[in-house]
């Protein structure tokens, strides 16, 4: 029985999957980079002798716009010590803000309905002139009784 790299690996080969070993080498490429860049790119690709970074946030475009010429030489380095990588090349650099998320689960909002936890003790008097309010606010009252007990 064959293995699962086996079969990827035979069909990595072929050229209609070239692909698949770009996206190996755009993983490499991220992980030769500092641990503060890996957490601000989101992907990476090689378009028409341009490489295109995508971030996950727009803090880090400034700081990776002054570090084209390194982005670039290091694209360089590891096309030219990965044989399986030589496919990558670029001359420009273009960086850009993606509306990529990441892949880490956000916490769900809490959805509680307000409760209160103390009980109302119905010992309280009504001041009122009127003899009908008064005999329906004294039913409220055993009612609210009967139900503490």
């Amino acid at each position: 029985m064959k293995k699962a790299s086996i079969i990827l690996s035979h069909l990595a080969q072929k050229p209609q999957f070239r692909y698949l070993k770009q996206g190996g080498c755009y993983k490499k490429y991220i992980s030769l980079l500092s641990a503060k860049w890996q957490k601000a790119i989101a992907f990476v690709y090689i378009r028409e002798n341009t490489l295109f970074v995508a971030l996950t946030h727009p803090g880090f475009k400034m700081e990776l716009n002054y570090n084209k010429d390194l982005l670039i030489s290091l694209l360089k380095q590891l096309s030219s010590f990965d044989e399986k990588c030589k496919i990558l090349s670029a001359t420009k650099v273009v960086i850009f803000l993606s509306k990529y998320k990441s892949l880490k689960k956000s916490e769900a909002p809490v959805i509680t309905v307000p409760y209160n936890d103390e009980l109302e003790t119905p010992n309280y008097d009504i001041k009122s002139k009127d003899v009908e309010l008064k005999k329906i606010f004294r039913q409220i009252q055993n009612i609210i009784k009967e139900q503490l007990k």
